[in-house]
C-alpha cells in the first residue's frame, strides 16, 4: 500500500485520510466549507457574466469577480485579532448568513453596478476573518501533527468543488439568468450557516481578551518583525495572486468558454494540491517551493499568442498545478508561528493573499482595457516571474535554515 511522509511521520494514506473523517468535528468543517466554496464559485462566474454583459468592460468584470478579495486586507488590519479572540462556530456562522444575504442582495433586478460594488467590497470585509477562524478551528480539531493532511484536504475538496461549480454555473447561466444563479448561490451560504450551527460543538476563543484593531496590529507587528516569515507571506500573497489576476480574465478572453476554462484552472490545482500534499515525502515537497512558483506563471506568459480553447485549457490546467506551492509555504509558515498566534498568521496569509488577488484583477483588468486580455495576461505572468525570482533567495535561505523543523502543534 502507498506510504507518504507528512510532517515527518509516515503515515498510510488512506488510514490518514480515514482518521481524519472520524474526527468529531472535521466532516461538518469539511462539508459546510465545501458549500460556502460552491456557493463562492457559482456567485462569482454570475455576478461577472453579469456585470461584462451589463457594461463589456474585462475590468468591472474581473473586479466583479475578485473584488470582494480588495477588502481583505482592511479586515486583516483592524479585525484579525477575532480570529483567535471569537468563538468560532458563531463566528463562522455568522459569516455565512451575512455573505447569504448579500449574495441575495446583488440578485436584486435593476440593481445599479456602483451598489453592486459597494456590496461586493462590503461582502470582502466580512469575509475577512473567515480564514483564520477556519484554519485555527482546523488546527484545534485535527489531531496533533495533523493540519498539513488536513488543510490538503481542504484544498483537493475546494479544487473538486470549483470544478463542479463553475461546470455547473456555466451550465445554469445557459438556460438561467445570472440573478437566479445568484440566489442560488445565496441558498448555499444558508445551508453552509445551519450545518455550523448545528454540527460543531460551542469552542472557547484560543486566546484571551476582547478583538480590537490594537491587539490586531501588534500581533501583526510581531508575526511581520520575522525575516523568514516575511519572505513566507511574501510568496504566498504575490505571484500566486498576479497569476489569478490572468485568471480573472477567462470571461473576456473567452465569453462563452469561461467557465471551462475556471474548472481546468481547478482541476490543476486540485492535481497539485493531492501531489504536494500527500503523495512527496516532506523532505521532497520542501524543495519545491520556488519551482512550483514558477510553473505557476510560465504557461500564462504565451497568452499574448491568442491560443485557440483546446490549447488554453492545456496551459490552464498545467500552470496551476503550480498552486501547489501554497502548501510548502503554509506548512513552512506554521513550523515559523508559535500556536497562540496561529490562527491570526493563518488569517494574515489567508487575507493577503485575497487581497493581492483582488489588486491583481484590477490591474489586470485595467491592462487588457488598454490592450487586450491575451497580452494582460502575458504581463502578468511575466511580473509574477519577475516577483518570484525575486524572493527566490531568501526562499531558499529560509528552507535550508527552518525547512525542516517539525510543525509545532
Amino acid at each position: 500500500m502507498t506510504k507518504s511522509v507528512t510532517d515527518g511521520v509516515t503515515n498510510d494514506v488512506t488510514h490518514g485520510y480515514k482518521s481524519l473523517f472520524r474526527t468529531p468535528e472535521f466532516t461538518p468543517l469539511f462539508l459546510t466549507s465545501a458549500a460556502s466554496v460552491a456557493a463562492q464559485t457559482m456567485a462569482g462566474l454570475a455576478l461577472g457574466t453579469l456585470v461584462y454583459r451589463a457594461t463589456a468592460s474585462p475590468l468591472l468584470s474581473a473586479v466583479s469577480m475578485f473584488g470582494p478579495s480588495l477588502a481583505q486586507m482592511v479586515g486583516a488590519t483592524l479585525l484579525m485579532s477575532g480570529a483567535d479572540r471569537l468563538p468560532p462556530r458563531a463566528t463562522l456562522a455568522g459569516i455565512s448568513v451575512a455573505l447569504g444575504a448579500a449574495t441575495a442582495v446583488l440578485a436584486a433586478p435593476g440593481l445599479p453596478i456602483w451598489a453592486v460594488f459597494v456590496v461586493v467590497l462590503a461582502q470582502g470585509l466580512v469575509a475577512s476573518l473567515g480564514g483564520g477562524v477556519r484554519w485555527g478551528l482546523l488546527n484545534e480539531v485535527v489531531a496533533k501533527g495533523g493540519f498539513m493532511l488536513g488543510r490538503s484536504v481542504f484544498n483537493m475538496m475546494s479544487g473538486l468543488v470549483q470544478i463542479s461549480g463553475y461546470a455547473v454555473g456555466g451550465a445554469l447561466l445557459a438556460v438561467l439568468s445570472p440573478g437566479r444563479v445568484l440566489l442560488l448561490a445565496a441558498v448555499l451560504h444558508g445551508t453552509a450557516a445551519l450545518g455550523l450551527r448545528l454540527g460543531l460543538t460551542a469552542r472557547p476563543p484560543r486566546a484571551s481578551g476582547r478583538p480590537s484593531v490594537t491587539a490586531t496590529w501588534r500581533a501583526n507587528a510581531l508575526l511581520w518583525s520575522s525575516r523568514p516569515r516575511r519572505y513566507v507571506l511574501l510568496a504566498l500573497w504575490i505571484p500566486n495572486g498576479l497569476v489569478v489576476g490572468c485568471e480573472s480574465l477567462y470571461v473576456s478572453y473567452a465569453p462563452a468558454d469561461a467557465g471551462t476554462l475556471f474548472a481546468c484552472a481547478a482541476l490543476g490545482m486540485f492535481v497539485g494540491d493531492v501531489t504536494v500534499g500527500r503523495l512527496l515525502p516532506r523532505r521532497v515537497r520542501g524543495r519545491l517551493g520556488v519551482p512550483l512558483l514558477v510553473l505557476l506563471a510560465t504557461p500564462y506568459a504565451f497568452f499574448f499568442l491568442h491560443p485557440p480553447l483546446p490549447l488554453a485549457a492545456v496551459a490552464v490546467t498545467l500552470a496551476s498545478v503550480g498552486f501547489g506551492a501554497s502548501l510548502v509555504q503554509q506548512e513552512r509558515l506554521m513550523s515559523l508561528t508559535p500556536d497562540e498566534l496561529a490562527g491570526q498568521a493563518l488569517g494574515l496569509h489567508s487575507s493577503g493573499m485575497l487581497t493581492m488577488q483582488g489588486v491583481s484583477a484590477a490591474l489586470a483588468g485595467s491592462v487588457a482595457q488598454l490592450t487586450s486580455s491575451a497580452t494582460a495576461m502575458t504581463v502578468m505572468a511575466l511580473v509574477s516571474l519577475g516577483v518570484t525570482a525575486a524572493l527566490a533567495p531568501g526562499l531558499w535561505q529560509t528552507r535550508e535554515r527552518y525547512g525542516l523543523r517539525p510543525t509545532p502543534q
